[in-house]
């Protein structure tokens, strides 16, 4: 609007100009009495004038012209797709959570929509991707590590797309590269699962939990971390209180519940356990299957899961969730694309945990907000405790060479997979 009203005061300017050159030829033209060369002067100067207004007001039109462009260009240009890992949008975890991110961000502005690859293979995945950039979308968000050789298989085809994956690690890449893998137009966010791990297992503890289960999904490295960090947490807090502590742990060897892993939750609660923390995708279904049965307790993993596991199986199943920041790492890196700041990101490995040992809602691994507080882990103890391992005060291991996870203070019943 400003500049269209610079344009309408240069073409008041031009006819003003106009109109006087108009008058200085028409007295020219009927023999003044004035001299003829300073007549002949007036007009030229009063044609400049018409000429130089003219070519400002083109300018401005031009400007105006190329700013409306890039107006357009800057809401339409930028479109995102979703490609599902394992599971679908409907898993309540990892594909739900990156889904509904990527969805509240864009809205109504941006064009998003999210694609399902047919089958669990890179050929599959790398088809998706292949689809949606086909259909126009320039902006892909990949959740899973199983991304990894897609990635490496399309990020060098399309350098126009940017790749957000999550989970996706530099070994991931490196080990489907055959070799170091680098592209910038891809940029993958890690998360230290070991932290909320942590968090999970010493709160469960604190709590007055003594026999506690960890059901993975399947034994990769984001899996094993939340897992070898659960058992450190109830390692830590069985030293401090002086009790014994047992642990049933093993994998399902898959990213879902069904009858065989519900039965094995059977099992474990029936045997006793308290709490399982039910680490991986869809594979909570069963540990909550059979702590519903029982009236016993379940973790949750990577979001907070206690609306879907309590309002699916009963009020006062889930004690807590070990979460990690998904929707904050796609929002900041959608709102980084759109301000043209992918420069900070593109090329990148990050790997994200505690940024604030005092503005918890900075940090990008946490105990879900509907934790269910106690009188042996409050939510001051819980601060606390984020305090002391912001600062170095409390490590944590992030190493998963061992097959299994060992304790001094927990005796661990390891199954290894259940299928």
């Amino acid at each position: 609007m400003l500049r269209k009203g610079r344009i309408m005061k240069k073409m008041k300017k031009i006819l003003a100009a106009t109109m006087a050159a108009a008058m200085t030829m028409s007295l020219a033209a009927c023999g003044s009495s004035q001299p003829e060369t300073p007549a002949a002067e007036d007009v030229q100067e009063a044609v400049e004038d018409v000429q130089e207004a003219a070519e400002e007001v083109a300018e401005d039109a031009q400007e105006a012209e190329e700013e409306v462009a890039d107006d357009a260009t800057e809401e339409t240009d930028m479109r995102v797709a979703m490609v599902t890992d394992y599971g679908d949008i409907t898993d309540q975890s990892f594909n739900q959570t990156t889904y509904e991110a990527c969805q509240a961000y864009c809205g109504d502005s941006i064009d998003f929509t999210y694609y399902k690859p047919e089958g669990d293979s890179t050929d599959d995945r790398v088809t998706s991707i292949e689809q949606a950039i086909d259909d126009g979308y320039n902006v892909i968000v990949m959740p899973g590590y199983a991304f990894a050789g897609a990635i490496v298989n399309v990020a060098s085809e399309y350098p126009d797309v940017k790749f957000v994956a999550l989970d996706v690690s530099q070994y991931d890449l490196d080990t489907e590269n055959g070799g170091e893998f680098s592209e910038a137009n891809v940029f993958s966010a890690v998360y230290q699962e070991e932290l909320p791990g942590y968090m999970a297992g010493y709160a469960a503890v604190k709590m007055g939990y003594t026999k506690l289960g960890f059901l993975g999904g399947m034994a990769v490295p984001a899996v094993m971390r939340y897992g070898y960090g659960f058992v450190q947490g109830a390692d830590a807090a069985a030293a401090e209180l002086g009790v014994d502590v047992s642990m049933n742990y093993a994998y399902g060897n898959q990213f879902f519940g069904d009858a065989d892993i519900t039965g094995a939750m059977d099992t474990w609660y029936q045997g006793g356990t308290e709490v399982v923390f039910a680490c991986g995708g869809g594979i909570y279904t069963s540990a909550a299957e059979a702590a519903a049965k029982v009236g016993a307790k379940v973790i949750g993993v990577d979001v907070d899961q206690q609306a879907t596991i309590d309002g699916g199986y009963g009020d006062g199943i889930t004690i807590t969730s070990a979460c990690k920041g998904l929707a904050a790492t796609v929002n900041t890196l959608l709102e980084a694309i759109k301000n043209g700041e992918w420069d900070n990101f593109g090329g990148q490995i990050q790997n994200l945990g505690l940024v604030s040992g005092d503005d918890l809602s900075l940090n990008y691994v946490s105990l879900a907000d509907s934790t269910v507080y106690t009188d042996g882990f409050t939510e001051d103890d819980y601060k606390a405790l984020v305090a002391d391992m912001y600062s170095g005060k409390i490590s944590v291991s992030n190493d998963t060479s061992a097959e299994e996870p060992t304790a001094e203070n927990v005796a661990i019943n390891f199954q290894g997979n259940l299928k």
